[in-house]
């Protein structure tokens, strides 16, 4: 599988032809450039993931080339060459962002090392960079729950195995956390881990972004441009909100998932694909497949390796962990340290149902963080943060911009838990007042994360 795509400019073919044949042993994809003007009509046409640019040229100087992509806002990782290097020309290179500058003639030992070096660091900086986006958005995989450990031991499980991942759970359950939890846990840990939000690309661009296009595939497409695809090659692509893939994409990315090979919009050459593919959606895909709304062979390619994610009223006991780990995070980016949470504040937020899951947990710290006025945190100034909600359930059920399914499944909550307590906790009775079956009840139970009468579930 192609390591990287490199572009060699230099205007001896002897060099060109042994480095072309030296790096396509390794793993590299080639293009070679004899003079400016070549690697310039390359460089607009295709991206390349680094650059060898011999200093002296027929037709121009490799380090002013270095400069006029660094002016037109490309960060491509160029390693500079030379057979008769000077200080000067070295010190421009490197303020110029130059990785390295290597002399000829070349060890083919330091090159392929200089390569896998710039690549892995490449590699790590877009990752961290990925990382920081996601800490304001999501958290951390925090808890000591039953259930969250048994996620950990799944996903240590997951990580040992190759097959493809399916991650289920409501919004801001921390999806994409796992993703990345089963890569860097991976033997692929070292390779990349690209994301592609399905729900979030327009349907004509998805196959673009998915597979790549040719220059000239249509309208805009200036320029080559890899695909997550490709640009996952040995490592992993996670698809988030897969269950919004618009059907054709789906017939493609099945396809692609059985033959592992792509083609790039407007291209006609096989592309070999490594890579791993752990999918995710918050939606309900089994009914999906039953409204025709979403491919059941795709369903089953995905699906190899089911992981479900338990919503965070489902984990109560987590609640003062995620709170307090909040807590010190947003003290610290408001500046206010030394902040606290009551206990009775705490008691508030356990008692709340987290329709937004994690991801409102967060918010809502924050929150109380920055309009607080005391450095305590009350029961009071959680009531009045989640007034709206707080209200609304005691008024009624109904309340604005929160989805049916989320509404309907806290009355049925709230149902079986008065239930179950008129009937002193006893499952049995509960099902016969309620006049459902025994086994119907105790998937309703599992399903929204309640406990009943452990005796009477296990003897079932």
């Amino acid at each position: 599988m192609p390591r990287g795509h490199v572009l060699v400019l230099d205007d001896e073919r002897a060099i060109l032809t042994t480095l072309q044949k030296a790096l396509s042993l390794e793993g590299y994809t080639v293009d070679v450039a004899g003079g400016v003007g070549v690697a310039e009509e390359k460089l607009a046409k295709r991206s390349y993931d680094i650059a060898l640019f011999d200093v002296s040229l027929p037709d121009g100087d490799g380090v002013e080339l270095l400069q006029r992509i660094r002016v037109a806002g490309s960060e491509l990782p160029v390693v500079m060459m030379s057979g008769h290097a000077t200080v000067d020309a070295a010190v421009r290179a490197t303020r110029l962002g130059a990785i390295d500058f290597l002399e000829k003639p070349l060890s083919t030992d330091r090159l392929l090392l200089v390569l896998e070096n710039t690549l892995r660091l490449v590699r790590a900086e877009a990752e961290a960079k990925a990382l920081r986006t996601q800490t304001g958005q999501v958290g951390e995989l925090i808890g000591e729950s039953r259930a969250m450990l048994d996620l950990r031991e799944q996903i240590a499980r997951a990580a040992k195995a190759t097959a493809t991942v399916f991650v289920t759970g409501e919004r801001g359950t921390g999806k994409e956390l796992v993703a990345r939890a089963i890569h860097g846990a991976s033997k692929r840990a070292r390779g990349p881990l690209e994301k592609m939000n399905c729900a979030a690309v327009p349907s004509e661009l998805i196959e673009s972004e998915m597979f790549g296009h040719e220059a000239g595939a249509f309208t805009g497409a200036t320029k080559q441009r890899r695909g997550k695809f490709e640009r996952a090659s040995g490592g992993t692509l996670f698809l988030d909100e897969v269950g919004d893939m618009p059907l054709a994409m789906q017939a493609k990315l099945l396809r692609v998932l059985q033959e592992r090979e792509i083609e790039r919009v407007g291209g006609h050459e096989t592309i070999k694909v490594d890579v791993r593919v752990v999918a995710a959606t918050n939606r309900d895909i089994e009914a999906a497949c039953r409204e025709g709304q979403f491919r059941p062979d795709l369903y089953d390619r995905l699906n190899v390796l089911p992981l479900s994610l338990p919503p965070l009223r489902a984990r109560r006991e987590d609640v003062p962990l995620l709170a307090r780990h909040f807590l010190a995070l947003a003290t610290q980016a408001n500046d206010r340290p030394g902040m606290a949470l009551t206990d009775g504040g705490m008691s508030m937020l356990v008692a709340y149902s987290f329709p937004g899951n994690v991801r409102e947990l967060r918010n809502i710290i924050e929150r109380l963080v920055i309009l607080t006025p005391d450095e305590t945190i009350d029961e009071g100034d959680v009531k009045v943060c989640l007034g709206g909600q707080q209200a609304a359930m005691k008024g009624g059920l109904f309340r604005p911009g929160v989805p049916f399914r989320v509404l309907a499944e806290e009355a049925e909550r709230a149902i079986l838990e008065e239930a179950l307590g008129h009937h002193g906790g006893q499952m049995a009775a509960t099902a016969r007042g309620l006049g459902l079956e025994r086994s119907h009840l105790y998937k309703k139970f599992k399903a929204l994360g309640l406990r009943g009468d452990k005796g009477e579930a296990e003897d079932e």
